[in-house]
């Protein structure tokens, strides 16, 4: 006899329980749109979710290599490097990016011999520096402590720096075929709107991952896992834009209107985030330079200077003297070898 498990009702729309078998699930589409997980046995229920797959995986193909980092075969490394530059940027913006990183740095071994200040530099723009640093500190390991060759298993995959359980699940899958789901905040939505009829932020993790897996074509996972977060990227956003999505036939969120959200952003205009990305590119332009020169080329006061270089020498974006630590004026920065 199976237990329930009780999800947070949504503000906009009251959401059914899941209810769970004790044995291995796999998802089926009840009457009335109750989201239930039965036993392995009767197949035959699990057409409605799988016939999904097929719509999809169509859709998908004329986009296939729709970005410059997708190949066949695929490359993990470039596997690698797109998934750091996807974390927090839009996959419009990373692909030329990608392309001039890639130019620049093409192998594993190219991008563990350059220093950091090179890595910088071809990273600028971009923003986020910090996963520049982590992803010139990843190679470095996986030349020390992987013969050059990027790991296939996602445990491996994240003990590396700025790897995390998606970008590890992401790079297995897509750059060595591995059958594991990778979730990124686009794939958890289509996964949970299509096959669970609810928004992500009222459904267990656990419950998503299971999910997933069941929903993960095992023969071919690195086109399905793009696939899914194409189709999160562009038709099933915050706001769905159901006329577009090749699952409409299927899916158990479609017509819903997410609850609206209005997230409060935090004032950038004098902020420490500001202070810290104008002296940051002053310092890509321009290393080594003292605290005054900064100031005078970003217009902010020392000591505010002195406040951004310490968070930045914390991150292993710029090293700095004592001096230019403390705010003084004749103290120096520079980037990092």
């Amino acid at each position: 006899m199976g237990h329930t498990i009780s999800l947070p009702a949504s503000p906009a729309n009251s959401q059914p329980a899941l209810r769970r078998h004790p044995t291995r699930p796999l998802m089926l589409l009840e009457p009335e749109c109750t989201p239930v997980i039965r036993p392995a046995h009767a197949p035959t229920r699990l057409a409605p979710v799988l016939s999904m797959r097929s719509a999809l995986l169509e859709w998908f193909r004329p986009r296939r290599f729709a970005y410059p980092w997708r190949s066949d075969p695929p490359d993990p490394y470039r596997v690698l490097v797109s998934e750091v530059m996807l974390q927090q940027t839009q996959a419009a913006r990373v692909a030329p990016a990608f392309s001039a990183f890639v130019s620049q740095f093409p192998t594993v071994q190219s991008l563990a011999a350059a220093s950091k200040a090179e890595v910088l530099r071809t990273w600028s723009g971009l923003g986020y520096n910090r996963r520049a640093v982590a992803l010139h500190d990843a190679a470095r390991l996986v030349m020390r402590d992987h013969d050059g060759t990027i790991p296939s298993d996602p445990e491996v995959l994240v003990r590396l720096p700025g790897i995390g359980p998606y970008t590890a699940a992401a790079v297995a899958s897509i750059g060595f075929g591995l059958a594991v789901p990778a979730l990124d905040s686009n794939a958890r939505r289509v996964v949970c709107r299509a096959v669970l009829g609810v928004e992500p932020s009222v459904v267990p993790n656990r419950i998503v991952e299971e999910t997933a897996g069941d929903w993960l074509d095992r023969a071919d996972p690195a086109t399905w896992n793009q696939a899914v977060m194409d189709l999160g990227r562009e038709a099933c956003r915050t706001t769905p834009r159901c006329d577009r999505c090749p699952l409409r036939h299927g899916c158990r969120f479609v017509g819903e209107r997410p609850a609206k959200r209005r997230a409060r952003q935090p004032r950038f205009e004098g902020s420490m985030r500001q202070v810290r990305g104008a002296v940051m590119r002053a310092v890509l332009d321009r290393s080594p330079a003292t605290i005054a020169q900064l100031g005078k080329v970003t217009g902010f006061a020392a000591d505010r200077i002195g406040a951004a270089v310490n968070g930045l020498c914390r991150d292993g974006l710029v090293s700095a003297t004592r001096g230019a630590l403390a705010g003084n004026p004749a103290g120096r920065v520079r980037l990092p070898e």
